[in-house]
């Protein structure tokens, strides 16, 4: 699961209890540990989900979120925002 957040502060806590700023300068504290700098690429809105696609350095995450949530977050390309990542399973691979 991928969670989309506005990024206001422009670096990311590194200790436990997050504070992730919102759009009206509101704090939401958080417990996911892994959370990610990026820039949106794209947002293409369907009728009731929304495929947004952020660069992550050199790397792209996209993640499906309700229509709603992308419009009260007022996602546009260009936003900073920080991708929240809450899973129960994380492969790595090593070439």
């Amino acid at each position: 699961m991928a969670l989309i957040v506005p990024c206001t502060t422009g670096r990311v806590k590194k200790t436990f209890g997050y504070r992730i700023g919102s759009r009206d300068t509101e704090k939401m504290a958080i417990s996911a540990r892994n959370q990610l700098e990026g820039k949106v690429q794209e947002v293409i809105l369907g009728d009731i989900m929304a495929h947004v696609v952020v660069k992550v350095g050199k790397n792209q995450i996209e993640s499906v979120i309700t229509r709603r949530s992308a419009e009260q977050l007022k996602l546009r390309k260009g936003d900073r925002i920080t991708v929240v990542i809450k899973s129960t399973e994380v492969m790595l691979q090593k070439d």
